[in-house]
């Protein structure tokens, strides 16, 4: 059995190894600022290293060329067990973290989903907190994208493995010939654009190690601050604007941004049709639920509550998860509707999480379809996104992925309320992890954490994030007995 794999466990040695060596980073901060955690540092950089080297040399011999199904199981693998070495400093330096909650935490920030069980961030080491954010920058575009960047290195192919791990339902297209090229790029794009945002950011007013990880969280779309009241400490307008902006630049898909970059051209923009759908639902959508909330005096004026509104809107939409306030004080109408934002809204090939919005005009059109046929039986109608013509394989497998989405929510949800929790937090809790959202409502809103969950109820949120993460099948197709089979 170990030969059969031993291609997926090579690589997963050296991933491993690679991921230890990045908690350097925050090792050599720890030391330079001498904030008391370098000794959890120590320890779980031995501990990584040391198992990613033991794991590669005990299966080199046995390498070959990664099949689609090794590639599968690579991913699935990568995103499973990369949270349990990010857990480490958390699990050893944090007093009284039982290591439930430090692998939820890891899982949270590797997901770029944001939910925590922690408080006190503000007196947390800067170490600590850089390195929770910063875990949301490595997997907000996916750790995956950068191994395939560095496969061809090793002697393996990298496409099947990008297909499995890429969001969205178009997973053959492609911005370069070479797959290579294209995970290089859109890397050179991430960097670019959070060494953008941490300048916005330090320009509007906030401190530099502040604005360093709040881009890190922004980029990877994952929801991490450094403070306990999120956004809201800052209470600063000219951040927030900042913070809207590029939560909507992480929110497209990184492909039309790394084209705008390198033809020099915004033209590619005015072709993304899923951008366009985007970003005027959003805009529709903040200005409706302004309207809705205006009477109800929550907040002095009409400005002041389109901006809280706009704010929470693309936060939990794009599932950045940032707040400014405690949303749960809205009518529950609102409150439920920037939750399920976050269920569609973010676009394919981006931070995202949810089914993304080109399954959910893709769906609209099939169902629109669909009316037309009971009407016009013998009339023939394509389903189309932009120009192109949807194929049937891709309608069928939307179905299915929804299918499925739907499945998962209702029975994580009543899994909890089988725990004694409440409905809405059940709910909630479910559709923010599986979206990769964040916080959630009632007991998990933004004013709280994930601590007020037992232990059973906090692995069943942290099942949720990994099966949003991986877009629920390449989790789900390795607990089948034909994935097993030779």
């Amino acid at each position: 059995m170990i030969n059969r794999y031993a291609s997926v466990l090579y690589i997963l040695g050296i991933l491993i190894t690679g991921f230890g060596v990045l908690m350097l980073l925050p090792l050599s901060l720890s030391w330079l600022n001498a904030d008391g955690a370098h000794s959890a540092y120590d320890e779980a950089v031995l501990i990584t290293v040391a198992s990613g080297i033991v794991l590669s040399l005990s299966v080199r011999k046995g390498r070959r060329e990664m099949r689609v199904r090794d590639s599968i199981l690579l991913v699935a693998l990568i995103w499973s067990l990369l949270p349990a070495f990010g857990a480490l400093p958390l699990y050893l330096h944090i007093a009284g973290l039982s290591w439930t909650d430090a692998y939820f935490e890891a899982v949270s920030g590797l997901t770029a989903t944001g939910a925590t069980v922690l408080s006190g961030l503000d007196q947390l080491p800067l170490s600590i907190n850089f390195w929770r954010t910063f875990m949301h920058w490595v997997g907000g575009l996916g750790v995956v994208v950068l191994a395939v960047a560095i496969l061809p290195l090793l002697g393996f192919g990298g496409r099947s493995m990008l297909k499995a791990e890429t969001p969205g339902p178009m997973k053959d297209s492609k911005i370069t010939p070479r797959i290579t090229e294209t995970a290089k790029g859109l890397w050179v794009v991430y960097v670019i654009l959070t060494a953008a945002c941490a300048l916005s950011l330090h320009f509007v007013g906030m401190e530099p190690w502040d604005a360093l990880m709040h881009a890190f969280s922004i980029l990877g779309l994952g929801g991490f601050s450094t403070k306990d009241a999120s956004l809201g400490h800052f209470d600063s307008l000219d951040i927030e604007m900042v913070v809207i902006f590029f939560a909507l630049v992480a929110g497209i898909n990184f492909s039309t941004h790394f084209l705008v970059l390198s033809k020099r051209s915004l033209r590619p923009y005015r072709f993304d049709v899923e951008a366009h759908y985007f970003l005027g639902f959003l805009a529709l959508s903040s200005l409706a639920l302004a309207i809705y909330l205006w009477p109800d005096g929550i907040y002095d004026d009409f400005l002041t509550t389109l901006r809280y509104v706009t704010f929470h809107s693309v936060s939990l939409a794009t599932s950045l998860g940032f707040a400014t306030s405690d949303y749960t004080q809205w009518p529950m109408f609102g409150q439920l509707w920037i939750l399920f934002l976050g269920s569609f809204v973010a676009c394919s090939g981006s931070a995202g999480g949810g089914i993304k919005m080109i399954r959910a005009v893709v769906l609209y059109k099939q169902v629109f379809r669909e009316l037309m046929r009971a009407m016009h039986p013998r009339a023939l109608q394509n389903v189309r996104f932009g120009e192109t013509v949807i194929p049937d394989h891709v309608l069928h497998a939307i179905l299915g992925f929804l299918f499925i989405y739907v499945v998962s929510i209702v029975s994580m949800t009543l899994l909890l309320i089988a725990t004694r929790l409440d409905i809405l937090t059940a709910f909630s809790a479910v559709v923010a992890c599986i979206n990769n959202t964040g916080p959630g409502l009632n007991l998990v809103g933004p004013a709280t954490t994930y601590a007020v969950l037992t232990d059973f109820q906090t692995w069943v949120c942290t099942w949720a994030m990994l099966l949003g993460r991986l877009e629920i099948f390449t989790l789900l197709v390795i607990l089948t007995p034909a994935f097993w089979r030779r």
